[in-house]
Parts: structure tokens; C-alpha cells; sequence
């Protein structure tokens, strides 16, 4: 069964909350396959971070679990639960969340809009689990708990483990006290020790499966689906990276060079734009794939473009794909970069504090008088980048500037950004990133009493063309840029 096939499945098969969509956390992410430097750090004694990571390991054996164990007894006796909660959430942000499957999290997202109990089941401790979950949207979690006295770890699971029976004990359990019926729900891991997980539901699909699971699903006649690792930054990503850097520096001073004679800024503003994305993602091997919608990048306008916000790389994307005649915003913070910042400057982006309210409504003024003036803005309306495909919550400036300039709002539409660049990361691998963009909508006949609710949809119209990519007419309508 591929992706798309068990997408159908679920959004035709039985609906509502009696449902459950039970996932395997090894069916969430990818394990560090690619990283030993957790297994190195064993070797130093017991290290509460190296513990917590080196255990989030797919497929694991039954002895594999039982080391996990042994160092979890060791490094985490006598730490404060709530520290090492922080800790989880800090290991999450700076290496986890770089390891999620996107196909995990249109599944996820999927059983969501089908209104079934999603769970995320681990033999692992909430200290690894809990800060994936709640970046997903999963609203509940079971896994081992771990022994605590007044807060602290004793070192020891309390009762028993959720490992093998023991995990499939707790989600039945969990099934009889919110009245789920099994036999119509779904079920996803990717290790034999899971079976008798996978055996309780109507719906039971092996993901990225070892060789024993592999066999043991074709006997059962199960589906299997595979999911692509996450890919590591290797060398030569870092090596093209650093050249597309430089490509960028170079195609920006031969943008403003090949329009200097008009002493125009605006022009050269948009030569070095296009010019310097352009040698960038030539450098870097990303293809952009404009799927539909292409024609709103250039009419109507001026208008407010958002874009969704996974990757560092979107400020070369976005003004790509948008062709010149834009600027946008950004946060102060971003004055700091060695390189976009200058960049951004020459190109008229503003800059705000987000940290004061009064100084950005301030900044925000001049936006509004740019949009009047003919020149088109583009704002990530969540404000920040996210650390999954999920779509955070819209702030509303950008929907108030585009009512006091009388302009639209154009949804722009990124796909796989996260998947180029890391969201944390400045290294770029190659690849193709795909963007939908949407009709204009006209903000200005919005009721001020209704604007959370009509932000609110706009943000669901990201989330709809996220999972359901307008791919059907791809071929005879995609442009490449």
C-alpha cells in the first residue's frame, strides 16, 4: 500500500472519536539511523541527554531494550522529573524533530480531520516521547513510566513496561475507558515485538518494517508502507551549501550591477532578487515546482503574499516564485545574518521587534503606505518557522495590513522545505520543494468581530491543500523555476 492509498482508506472508512489511530512512536520517527554520536557518548558513563537520545532507536531488539533500561536506571536516578521533561523538550527542538516523518504527519493529521482518538504508544519514557506528541498534535500519549519519589526518578519503571504484551495491554486499557472500538480502528509500528499491538485492531499497518515484521505482515496479510529517512546534512551538502552561499552574494551584486544604469533601486532590488535565488538553487540542486495557482503570483496586484514557514531557505524561495515587485517582513533578529540580513535591507524588507507591541505597530505603519504605493509584501503569518509540516497558528497583523491598504491576501503554499533545510539548520540538501498558490481573498469585507474565526480559515486552507496537494492537473500546469 503506498501513502496515498491509506489516505483514501481512512478518509472513506468509519469516522468520529470511537475510532483510535494508534502510533508506534518508531513509526513517527526515524531512529538515528545516521547518528553514532549518541553511541559514542555511552561510553563517557551514564549522561541523562545521551540516555534519552541514544534509546530512540527503531526496531529495537529485546535486548537492545533492556540495555535502554539498565542506562536509564543509571542516568536518570535522582533527577527531578520536571528537568528532565525540559530536557526532552530541549532535545526535541535542537535534534528530534529534524528525524519525524512527514508521511507520519499527514497520517496523523488525516485521522485528525476524521475525527478519530489518535495515540502515540512507546515502550520509551514521556521524557523522549511527550515533546514529539504534542508537536504533532497528539493529544494522547502512553509509554513507561518511570518511578519517582516527592518528583524525583528512582531509576526504575513503575509497574510494568510497555514492551511487547505490556504495550498492547495499556492500549486496550486505554481503548475500554474512552469506549474505542478496536476492531474498526488502526494501528502503526514498524517492529515485530509489536505484534501483539498490531493484532488488536480492524486496521493494522507495519511501517518501514524490519525483516522479521516484513514477514510476519505478509502472513497476515497486512499492508506495509515505507517511509523515506529524514537525510542527515552529509559533506557534500555542506560543500554545495557554502558555494550557494557565495552564488548568492555573486548573483546579487551582478543583479544591482545589471541595473544600476537606471540608478532605479527598485529595480536593482528586484534583479538582485532574482539573480541571486536564482544561482543559489542552482547551486544548491533545488528545483521549485509551482503546481497551481501560478498566475496569482503576478496578478492581482499589489497584495499581501503569506507563506507558510518551515525553512530558512523560504527567503529564497518565496522570492522566486513571486518573480519581483515584493519585499517583506521580518523579525529583528534577522538583522543579525551575516548574509540575508544586508540583503533583505537593500531590498526594502522591514524589520520588527516582536518583543514590543507598540514599536511593531509603529514599523507596521510604512508597510501599509508601501502596499498603497504599488509594492507587494510577503509575511509568514505564524511568525515563526515550524518544526514540522503542521501549519502554527496565524498571527493577524498581516491580515490588518492588508485591510488598511485596501490589497488582497494570496496564500502561498509550501511543500517540502523542511525537507530541503532543516529548520534550525543553514544547510541545504537538494531536492524539489513544491508550491500551490491559492485565489486572492479579499480581506476588506471581513466583519473586525469575525476576524479571528476568518483568520482561522485561512490558516485551514494551508492545512487542506497540505494534505490534499493539487497534483491532478500537475503536469499540464506546474512551472519550474
Amino acid at each position: 500500500m503506498n501513502l496515498e492509498e491509506s489516505l483514501a482508506r481512512i478518509r472513506t472508512g468509519p469516522q468520529g472519536p470511537r475510532i483510535a489511530a494508534v502510533f508506534d512512536f518508531g513509526a513517527v520517527v526515524d531512529g538515528f539511523a545516521r547518528l553514532p554520536l549518541y553511541r559514542r557518548l555511552f561510553r563517557h558513563g551514564p549522561d541523562a541527554a545521551a540516555t534519552l537520545l541514544g534509546g530512540i532507536h527503531n526496531g529495537l531488539t529485546d535486548g537492545e531494550y533492556s540495555r535502554f533500561l539498565q542506562q536509564a536506571s543509571l542516568a536518570l536516578a535522582g533527577q527531578r522529573a520536571a528537568d528532565l521533561d525540559q530536557l526532552g523538550a530541549k532535545l526535541f527542538k535542537s535534534t528530534v524533530y529534524g528525524h519525524l516523518y512527514p508521511e507520519a504527519w499527514q497520517l496523523i493529521r488525516t485521522h485528525t480531520a476524521a475525527g478519530h482518538t489518535v495515540v502515540l504508544v512507546s515502550s520509551l519514557t514521556r521524557f523522549q516521547v511527550a515533546p514529539a506528541a504534542a508537536e504533532l498534535g497528539i493529544p494522547h500519549v502512553l509509554c513507561t513510566p518511570m518511578s519517582a519519589v516527592d518528583g524525583v526518578l528512582t531509576g526504575h519503571a513503575e509497574g510494568k513496561t510497555l514492551w511487547r504484551n505490556g504495550k498492547a495491554d495499556a492500549v486496550r486499557a486505554f481503548a475500554a475507558e474512552h469506549r474505542l472500538d478496536l476492531g474498526q480502528s488502526y494501528a502503526y509500528t514498524d517492529n515485530v515485538a509489536d505484534l501483539p499491538l498490531l493484532s488488536l485492531a480492524g486496521h493494522p499497518t507495519a511501517v518501514n518494517p524490519e525483516r522479521k515484521l516484513t514477514v510476519a505482515a505478509a502472513e497476515r496479510g497486512w499492508p506495509a508502507l515505507t517511509f523515506r529517512p529524514r537525510q542527515s546534512p552529509r559533506p557534500a551538502d555542506y560543500a554545495r551549501t557554502l558555494a550557494a552561499f557565495v552564488a548568492l552574494l555573486g548573483g546579487a551584486f551582478a543583479g544591482v550591477l545589471s541595473k544600476s544604469y537606471t540608478r532605479q533601486r527598485r529595480k536593482m532590488a528586484d534583479a538582485l532578487m532574482d539573480y541571486g535565488t536564482g544561482a543559489t538553487l542552482k547551486v544548491l540542486g533545488v528545483r521549485l515546482r509551482v503546481t497551481s495557482g501560478g498566475e496569482y503570483a503576478h496578478e492581482p496586484r499589489p497584495a499581501v503574499f503569506l507563506f507558510n514557514h518551515q525553512s530558512q531557505f523560504d527567503v529564497i524561495i518565496v522570492p522566486k516564485v513571486l518573480d519581483g515587485g515584493v519585499t517583506g517582513l521580518g523579525k529583528k533578529e534577522l538583522t543579525k545574518n551575516p548574509i540575508f540580513g544586508p540583503l533583505m535591507r537593500f531590498v526594502g524588507v522591514t524589520f520588527i521587534d516582536r518583543s514590543n507591541a507598540t514599536e511593531t505597530r509603529a514599523a507596521l505603519e510604512p508597510v501599509v503606505r508601501t502596499l498603497r504605493e504599488g509594492l507587494s509584501i510577503a509575511i509568514a503569518p505564524e511568525g515563526t518557522r515550524s518544526y514540522t509540516p503542521e501549519v502554527g497558528p496565524f498571527k493577524k497583523g498581516a491580515f490588518h495590513i492588508a485591510r488598511q491598504a485596501g490589497v488582497p491576501v494570496i496564500p502561498v503554499v509550501i511543500r517540502n522545505a523542511g525537507e530541503i533545510s532543516w529548520r534550525n539548520s543553514m544547510i541545504a540538501r537538494r531536492g524539489t520543494v513544491d508550491v500551490a498558490l491559492l485565489p486572492p481573498i479579499d480581506v476588506g469585507a471581513w466583519h473586525p468581530a469575525e476576524l479571528d474565526a476568518e483568520v482561522a480559515a485561512v490558516r485551514r486552507l494551508y492545512l487542506d491543500t497540505l494534505l490534499n496537494w493539487p497534483d491532478a492537473d500537475a503536469k499540464r500546469n506546474e512551472t519550474t523555476r
